[in-house]
């Protein structure tokens, strides 16, 4: 599995979440507290929006704890929204094009968790991404496929439309290949100015998701500090510190939140069945 954050809201150094807090997202790399596996070494990646429309990309194979250009860019760039993933792969290979975030147009879109049954349901989801937009993908990871299906299902127009169909195709492809293992997500999206981040399984067991939100958010002696108000928003995997524990909303199974101007707003989530695969049934 892996570890992510997501932020929105006044312009900040990308260090100052990734590097200062007690639990940053460096600290996770090397020792999450609420993830599967401890150590997320397997790559990160950096995503934000600047003076232009599409997003810039910063990604390695190194581990992040490990990275001094991480360290020196993110002190150096300033920004209002970006993203940032520590990768522990769940069986495709170490490479650049296989680290989050991944980047279409405007879009960045990250994940933790995984497709039950990944190697047998991928031929027929593959088939399912979009003509026009197949040469796009570059890697071959489960999530890239996701990012795919969600941006064919509608993302531009219909954001939550997009995820109810893209994860019903999922679900329905692993009934129909007899897969036992579950699906699991937790994953944000943005265009660089709404943010929509989903916490979904199969099972009931989805990897863990947290919001906070404040007027502004600093990091002193190690704790995250929100001004009270809205206007930042944090979307993360785990919190970043365990002082303050009231700044941290833990996101329920089957939800999904929209972030927009500094607000939040979280709505159950269902998967749309196919109408094939209903048919079927």
């Amino acid at each position: 599995m892996c570890r992510w954050l997501a932020y929105s809201g006044q312009p900040i150094f990308m260090s100052r979440l990734l590097f200062e807090p007690q639990n940053s997202l460096i600290n996770q790399s090397l020792q999450c507290r609420k993830g599967v596996v401890a150590t997320n070494g397997d790559g990160f990646g950096v995503g934000w929006y600047g003076a232009k429309n599409t997003p810039g990309l910063y990604r390695d194979i190194r581990p992040a704890w490990n990275d001094d250009n991480l360290r020196s860019l993110s002190e150096q760039i300033e920004a209002n929204l970006f993203f940032a993933h520590v990768r522990a792969s769940t069986g495709t290979a170490t490479s650049r094009v296989n680290c989050h975030p991944f980047r279409w147009g405007k879009y960045l879109f990250m994940h933790n968790g995984k497709i039950g049954g990944y190697e047998t349901v991928r031929r027929t989801l593959e088939f399912q991404i979009r003509e026009d937009l197949y040469p796009s993908r570059e890697g071959s990871t489960d999530s890239e496929l996701f990012f795919y299906l969600l941006i064919g299902h509608g993302l531009e127009t219909d954001p939550v439309g997009a995820f109810s169909r893209a994860v019903g195709d999922i679900e329905a492809a692993m009934r129909r290949h007899n897969v036992t293992d579950p699906l699991r997500i937790t994953c944000a999206v943005s265009d660089g100015k709404r943010l929509y981040a989903l916490r979904h399984s199969s099972d009931r067991q989805s990897p863990s998701l947290y919001y906070g939100v404040g007027g502004c958010i600093t990091v002193e002696e190690g704790n995250c500090c929100f001004t009270k108000g809205d206007g930042s928003v944090l979307v993360l995997s785990e919190p970043l510190d365990t002082a303050g524990t009231e700044n941290w909303h833990a996101v329920d199974e089957s939800q999904l939140i929209t972030v927009e101007d500094g607000h939040v707003t979280v709505t159950a989530f269902q998967p749309q069945v196919p109408k094939v695969a209903e048919a079927a049934e």
